[in-house]
């Protein structure tokens, strides 16, 4: 008879899911008998990974919309050369062939050459790095033609665009002539060109140093019949995916390189280390939402002295009281979770898809322009906001199991039933 009792007993006994499947009943109950709180702490986690995302979307955003207009001011979003001039920026390991421009023809490009001269003007003379481009293709690549504050764009040969500061250290006004001499591979070549328009960026690097030509212009004075170089466009974010595209379409020795490529390693190093220092201000977010939850759980297991100590009564060991408590502040924080997440990733899109940050900040006045943002500041997205979000899930559980857990896993059922 013992022996079938103690049979009957180990049958029925609940089985560790069982148990975790009840403990999640009541959990999911005891949080919403108290609808106003529950639906404060959620806003209040909502609140949390909302801001979250927006700061590492906004953070990430910056730094993209920050290489993106240094790069369309500076080099360009994609360049397509030779490794030779890569890393000797001579004309003569020019590109071998523009045929590759056919099988590339749906992203927007533009040739060009680089050659160093020589401006002469009636009153002085400088060495400058000269550019040679097609007119009607830079603009899709570079925003320094939107620039061009004085005059007006290069339309044709025998024309000259130069930096602001560039014009008054030559001492060049507009409809002046200066000359260019270069040393071609074919022996000096000189030109005469008419100063037609003026570039005023705001940016020192761009002002005291632009000479635009036209490509025509750039050929016949160094003697290159192809391009130094190609520049492509690319979306924000995606230059290296372009670059790695494109590399299946060039000829051997021909590289494609992104924008990282381009600004260098110390550019790069500089923003991975900025995204690291932001790292403790994405913690304290979710460390205050964390202890927001583990405050109010806290007081409502207070509150709830008499009911926790009837459940240990009835047969909930203390163990299982204090997972309950556990995983009422998850799910709690785990709704408040999904919520933010939502309406967070809703907003940086919102924000990735149109330019509003950009005249905002612009609005501040000239500081703003001479980082290279006159105009356009996107926020950024990605799937891996969700996962420092994530982390406030985590902290509140922690404080969950250190604070609110441990005071329950301490009660005498006898007193807390006595407990008014």
């Amino acid at each position: 008879m013992s022996a079938r009792a103690a049979g009957t007993a180990r049958v029925s006994a609940p089985s560790t899911r069982q148990t975790l499947n009840l403990l999640f009943r009541l959990a999911w109950r005891n949080i919403w008998r108290h609808r106003r709180r529950t639906i404060l702490l959620i806003a209040v986690v909502a609140y949390a990974t909302i801001a979250t995302v927006f700061f590492w979307g906004f953070m990430d955003g910056y730094a993209e919309s920050l290489l993106s207009n240094q790069a369309r001011l500076l080099t360009a979003p994609v360049l397509v050369t030779t490794a030779a001039y890569y890393d000797d920026p001579d004309p003569a390991n020019a590109l071998p062939s523009l045929d590759f421009l056919a099988a590339t023809a749906d992203i927007p490009s533009a040739p060009r050459l680089d050659f160093f001269g020589l401006l002469r003007s009636p009153y002085t003379s400088q060495g400058a790095l000269v550019r040679g481009i097609m007119p009607g293709l830079e603009p899709a690549v570079s925003v320094i033609p939107a620039h061009v504050r004085a005059g007006r764009m290069l339309t044709g040969p025998g024309e000259v665009v130069l930096g602001k500061t560039l014009a008054e250290e030559l001492d060049v006004r507009l409809g002046e002539r200066l000359a260019l001499d270069v040393s071609a591979l074919a022996g000096p070549q000189a030109a005469g060109l008419v100063t037609v328009g003026l570039i005023d960026s705001g940016l020192a690097a761009i002002d005291a140093a632009t000479v635009l030509v036209h490509l025509d212009d750039a050929r016949r004075l160094t003697g290159v019949t192809t391009a130094t170089g190609v520049a492509f466009d690319a979306p924000r974010g995606q230059e290296g995916a372009v670059a790695a595209r494109l590399q299946d379409y060039l000829p051997p020795g021909v590289q494609a390189y992104g924008l990282m490529q381009l600004m260098g390693d110390a550019v790069r190093f500089e923003i991975e280390g900025s995204r690291l220092s932001m790292v403790p201000i994405g913690l304290l977010f979710a460390v205050f939402a964390a202890l927001a939850v583990t405050s109010t759980v806290l007081v409502s297991v207070m509150e709830r002295t008499r009911e926790l100590g009837m459940m240990a009564a009835i047969g909930l060991a203390p163990k299982q009281l204090s997972r309950m408590v556990v995983i009422e502040a998850v799910l709690v924080t785990a709704v408040g979770w999904l919520v933010g997440l939502v309406l967070g990733y809703l907003l940086v899109w919102i924000f990735a898809t149109w330019n509003i940050f950009g005249p905002l900040f612009a609005a501040f006045g000239e500081a703003f322009a001479a980082l290279g943002l006159p105009a356009e500041l996107y926020t950024a997205i990605s799937p891996l906001y969700a996962l420092y979000a994530l982390a406030t899930v985590a902290c509140a559980a922690a404080f969950a199991l250190l604070i609110p857990a441990r005071r329950v896993s301490r009660l005498n059922p006898v007193e807390a039933m006595r407990t008014e």
